[in-house]
């Protein structure tokens, strides 16, 4: 398994909001095949950069390539770039502590945040900057954005979606949990129900959530999370930074989708967070539809040898459990390549060889073993999972400790 980072498990550390811990515990099924004899572990090694496609497809009879889908989808509107206007993918990485994302600044001192995008991810972010101080301790969310959060100004995060409630991709339980947040009201404006009509299992159980939230009186708690669908931010506006979004209206049409109608607002706000989906990224040497976002494939097989999963293989769509059925297909695949193909012969000497020739200093099992072990550590005084290293130079000083079972 090689991984760009010093930590492996991918979206379980980096990408699952940090209070869901029981999310995380999947990790316990990917530590039981680590310490299945043949896993290996190769960390802090970058294909494209210290290794290519052809490095390892000469030295593996298959190689499965389970990136995901790494970049956000842009809006493609004025004002994007502004400072203040962010990809939702940034904030979740550097709350969760992802190395590359930790020497941003974001500037919490503003009244108002708007999140563009209805899926679970676009929850995540308004759900973390509406946590308080009790709600954020027992977590891992890395030390810097604890302290930004608590110290935030922000009293009012508002969720926008472009089309109605019906057509939102966030699942009921991450709704849900909007409605128990300890430091803010949820609002809904019961006109947005109106006519709304299940389309599955999941947009009908959202609904009734929605409808109980549009019920209630506000508590008088101290910020606001403001669902608002039928919207599409047309423009980002301001001088320096983001000083508002402006709005358009949107009816949807026979097919379900949204039209935009002459009616826009203009909502002051100091931060947006784009949510409105992900992409995949080119790797070098390996097919890639630039269209799609994906490597091409067929049920998961590039070539014989040459494989996907994830979302990279099938674009950014689906939780957890679609990903294990996805990745069973293709592993059938790959088997079943395997059975009359000769084999490459090369051993796992033959690739540290080669890392060592150019001189890549990876990471192994035990060195994520002893990053953990320090990780718990510091965390089990504090009643947290653990205090995360969040710098390269952190992770890797601490990959290199002796590991205590070693």
């Amino acid at each position: 398994m090689f991984e760009r980072l010093p930590t492996p498990w991918g979206l379980v550390r980096l990408g699952v909001a940090p209070d869901h811990p029981k999310l995380k515990t999947v990790s316990r099924a990917f530590e039981r095949i680590a310490e299945k004899p043949g896993f290996r572990f190769l960390g802090n090694v970058e294909i494209g950069r210290d290794l290519g496609h052809a490095d390892l497809a000469r030295l593996y009879d298959g190689v499965v390539y389970a990136v995901g889908a790494q970049t956000d989808r842009r809006l493609g509107i004025p004002g994007e770039d502004l400072p203040g206007s962010w990809a939702a993918t940034e904030f979740v990485a550097w709350y969760n502590g992802h190395p590359d994302y930790q020497q941003l600044a974001f500037d919490l001192g503003v009244d108002r945040a708007v999140v563009v995008g209805v899926g679970n991810v676009a929850l995540d972010v308004a759900r973390m900057l509406a946590l308080t101080p009790e709600e954020l301790g027992p977590t891992d969310t890395a030390d810097a954005a604890i302290a930004a959060i608590c110290g935030a100004d922000i009293r009012e995060i508002v969720v926008v979606g472009r089309r109605g409630p019906a057509q939102a991709a966030f699942t009921t339980p991450e709704l849900a949990e909007l409605g128990e947040l300890a430091g803010a009201d949820v609002i809904v404006d019961a006109a947005d129900l109106d006519g709304a009509a299940a389309t599955d299992t999941n947009s009908e159980r959202n609904l009734e959530v929605l409808r109980e939230f549009a019920a209630r009186e506000p508590a008088g708690k101290p910020k606001r999370v403001v669902l608002e669908f039928f919207r599409s931010p047309v423009a980002i506006h301001g001088t320096e930074r983001v000083e508002s979004v402006e709005l358009v209206r949107n009816v949807l049409d026979a097919d379900g989708r949204a039209v935009a109608t002459d009616e826009r607002e203009t909502l002051e706000c100091g931060l947006v967070f784009r949510s409105v989906g992900y992409r995949g990224v080119e790797l070098p040497g390996v097919p890639f539809d630039e269209k799609a976002g994906i490597i091409p494939n067929e049920d998961g097989r590039v070539a014989p040898g040459v494989y996907v999963a994830g979302w990279i293989k099938r674009a950014p769509t689906g939780v957890i459990g679609t990903n294990k059925k996805d990745a069973t297909e293709t592993v059938e695949h790959l088997l079943g390549d395997l059975r009359d193909a000769p084999r490459k012969g090369a051993a796992a000497a033959d690739v540290d060889a080669l890392l060592d020739e150019r001189g890549v200093r990876r990471v192994v099992y035990d060195g994520w073993l002893a990053i953990d072990e320090q990780e718990r550590g510091a965390g089990e005084p504090l009643g947290r999972p653990r205090v995360k290293l969040c710098t390269w130079d952190e992770l890797l000083a601490a990959s290199e400790r002796l590991h205590s079972a070693t």
